[in-house]
């Protein structure tokens, strides 16, 4: 077992840059098909509603799936073929997975489960003293289990996880049951984890707001199919367009440089474009970042045909519209402004009465305090 060496050992993107899905899992009253060929970088958000399939996916990934018809490769390793009879066991497929729930051992203090961890691992290539140290435990390694709160016992969960040294790693709604300020310092340490060790994560949740924080990619499914695959903010957007029954409320979903922390006014300014600039109110958390990533729901955003110059409301952005859709009584449009689209819902009314048309000159308006991030 390592204690001294300085150094983490990243995982080699080479190692398992793709995970190819080709499978069927037929139940009684619930069937999953996915055919998808997914680039294992960074991490990977898994969306949709109840009973869409998510945990099924992760489940059939670690090999804990045994209704499973087709085949499951991770980089170069098979881990399932069906047709020919071929089925990794669990132990053996270099993954980790961490649940809603730690599943840690009540017996063992936080530190005899991590060295449990580091024993079943063959070929110890991680520092014990340094995952410690990036999962925050070292005053808690004394301790007992039923000792530790919800998020505390998610981070021994997660730091047992990575001292298994898995190729990928899946994360089952590890937030679910944890408080706003615990979610929060868990995600900020899921991404440090990432980077720091270059380790590709399969992110499930319900909430699209911890995904948008975190995800470069996102998978959303949908009773058993997949519905849209690609990088975050797009598919987002795409969803917004999902019918008249959406998966998400809709929004513009944003990743901007700060350009300043704090305006003197209490207001954190992001940078759209040399000309223009969004406000929100700001937080300690965005003060040592240079990007951050936001949404804003379409309904929190307003349309005005003139310029708002005598107005409260600090956000104006000039755009122009490139599509109109109509949902029941409401209308979605597409905004563009400075290259990026943003999403607005009014009323059909609304629309009528101010004549909106495609590729017509409008000015969006939204308040401070619409702009809003998952920690914020």
């Amino acid at each position: 077992m390592k204690m001294s060496d300085n150094t983490l050992k990243k995982v080699s993107a080479d190692e398992c840059s793709q995970l190819n899905i080709d499978i069927s899992i037929n139940y009684q009253q619930f069937e999953l098909t996915i055919n998808l060929a997914m680039p294992l970088k960074g991490i990977t958000g898994i969306f949709g509603h109840s009973a869409s399939g998510k945990s099924t996916l992760l489940r059939a990934i670690a090999g804990l799936e045994k209704k499973l018809f087709g085949d499951i490769t991770l980089g170069e390793t098979n881990l399932v073929n069906s047709e020919q009879g071929n089925y990794l066991k669990p132990e053996a497929r270099h993954i980790g997975l961490v649940f809603q729930n730690s599943r840690l051992f009540e017996h063992l203090s936080v530190l005899g489960n991590l060295e449990y961890a580091v024993k079943r691992c063959k070929h110890n290539k991680l520092v014990l003293n340094e995952v410690i140290k990036l999962t925050e435990l070292s005053s808690l390694l004394e301790h007992r289990i039923h000792q530790l709160s919800g998020g505390q016992q998610q981070r021994v969960a997660l730091a047992r996880a990575i001292l298994a040294e898995p190729k990928l790693l899946l994360l089952d709604e590890p937030l679910s049951a944890l408080d706003q300020h615990s979610k929060t310092k868990l995600l900020k340490m899921m991404l440090n984890i990432q980077k720091q060790l270059n380790l590709p994560m399969l992110y499930v949740s319900h909430s699209l707001d911890e995904l948008q924080q975190v995800c470069d990619t996102l998978l959303v499914l949908s009773q058993g199919r997949v519905v849209n695959f690609g990088s975050i903010h797009h598919v987002i957007h795409q969803l917004n367009n999902f019918g008249e029954d959406p998966l998400i409320h809709q929004q513009t979903s944003l990743s901007l440089p700060i350009k300043k922390f704090n305006n003197g006014h209490g207001l954190t300014v992001l940078s759209l474009n040399a000309q223009q600039d969004i406000y929100l109110t700001s937080d300690k958390a965005f003060e040592h970042q240079t990007q951050l990533r936001c949404f804003i729901l379409a309904s929190d955003i307003s349309i005005s045909l003139t310029e708002p110059i005598n107005s409260s409301i600090v956000n104006h952005l000039f755009g122009s519209i490139k599509q109109i859709s109509y949902i029941k009584s409401n209308v979605l449009l597409t905004i563009n402004c400075a290259s990026q689209e943003f999403f607005v819902t009014i009323s059909a009314f609304s629309q009528q009465k101010l004549s909106l048309t495609s590729r017509q000159q409008v000015y969006l308006q939204f308040k401070a305090s619409a702009v809003r991030t998952f920690i914020h």
